[in-house]
C-alpha cells in the first residue's frame, strides 16, 4: 500500500509538471504558390518562400505550411482548406495569411474575387474566424510580379488588392507584412536583369525537372524565396514583436 502511494504521488507530480509545460507556439500560413512548399524531385529550381520560412527558426515553434499552387482566397476556403487550418490552431497560435495573385484571375469563378467586395470580406472572416479560436492572425500582401516596362520601368500588376489588405489590417487591427512594397523596392533595387535570378529563369538543359527551359515572373528560385524571407523577417520583428525571439541570429 505504501509503494502504491508513492506511485500514486510520482503520478500525479508528474501530471502537474506536464500540465504546466508551455505548448509550441505554431504558425499556419495560409496562401498560394509563392508561399507552397515545391517538390524536390529532378532538382526542381521552384521553391516558396514559406517552404524556406522554417530554416530562419529556432526550436520552440513550428511552421505549418497550408499554402497550395492556384488557391485565391475564395478556392482556398471552399476546398475545405481553411476549415483544416481552423481545426489544428489553438489558442496563442498565428496564422499568416497571404492571398491576392490568384483572386485577380476573373475569367475563372472558382477563384476571382472582386477586391473591393468578396476579396475583402474573405480577408474579414479570415480574421474575424482565426480571432474566434484563439489566433493571432498576420495579414501578408502578395508579392509582385517580376513586370517591367520597354523603358526598364517597373510596372505592378495587382491592381487594388494589395491596397484592400493594407485596409483590412488598419481597420481590424491586425499585424500587416507589406510583401508587395518591400517585393517591389527590392526589384527595382535588383533592375530589370538581375531580378531575374529571383525569379523561375531557367536555361534549356539546366534541370532535369524544366528540359525546355522556362522563363516565369511569378515563382520564385530558391535564390528569391531567401530573400522574401528577409523581407519576411525583418517585417515580422517590426510587426510582430513577440515572434523576433524565435529568430536565428
Amino acid at each position: 500500500m505504501k509503494y502504491l502511494s508513492k506511485t500514486i504521488i510520482l503520478l500525479l507530480i508528474l501530471f502537474a509538471f506536464s500540465c504546466t509545460q508551455k505548448k509550441e507556439t505554431n504558425i499556419f500560413l495560409v496562401g498560394d504558390s509563392t508561399m507552397a512548399n515545391k517538390p524536390f524531385a529532378n532538382g526542381n529550381p521552384e521553391r516558396g518562400w514559406g517552404q524556406i520560412f522554417p530554416l530562419y527558426l529556432n526550436e520552440g515553434i513550428h511552421v505549418e505550411n497550408h499554402a497550395v499552387n492556384g488557391r485565391s482566397s475564395k478556392s482556398f476556403r471552399d476546398e475545405g482548406r481553411w476549415a483544416k487550418v481552423l481545426e489544428n490552431m489553438q489558442t496563442g497560435d498565428y496564422v499568416i495569411i497571404q492571398f491576392g495573385h490568384n483572386d485577380e484571375k476573373i475569367k475563372d469563378s472558382t477563384r476571382y474575387t472582386n477586391p473591393d467586395t468578396d476579396y475583402r470580406q474573405n480577408l474579414i472572416r479570415f480574421v474575424s474566424e482565426a480571432r474566434q479560436k484563439g489566433g493571432i492572425p498576420v495579414l501578408a500582401t502578395s508579392i509582385v510580379r517580376r513586370k517591367f516596362d520597354e523603358n526598364g520601368v517597373f510596372q505592378e500588376s495587382h491592381g487594388m488588392y494589395p491596397q484592400v489588405v493594407r485596409e483590412v489590417a488598419e481597420s481590424e487591427q491586425v499585424p500587416l507584412l507589406d510583401l508587395q512594397k518591400l517585393t517591389k523596392e527590392l526589384l527595382i533595387n535588383y533592375g530589370e536583369d538581375a531580378s531575374k535570378k529571383l525569379y523561375l529563369h531557367i536555361n534549356a538543359g539546366e534541370y532535369e525537372s524544366l528540359p525546355d527551359g522556362r522563363n516565369d515572373d511569378t515563382h520564385l528560385s530558391a535564390s528569391g524565396a531567401f530573400r522574401i524571407c528577409d523581407l519576411a523577417k525583418s517585417e515580422i520583428t517590426q510587426k510582430v514583436p513577440e515572434l523576433s525571439v524565435y529568430f536565428k541570429k
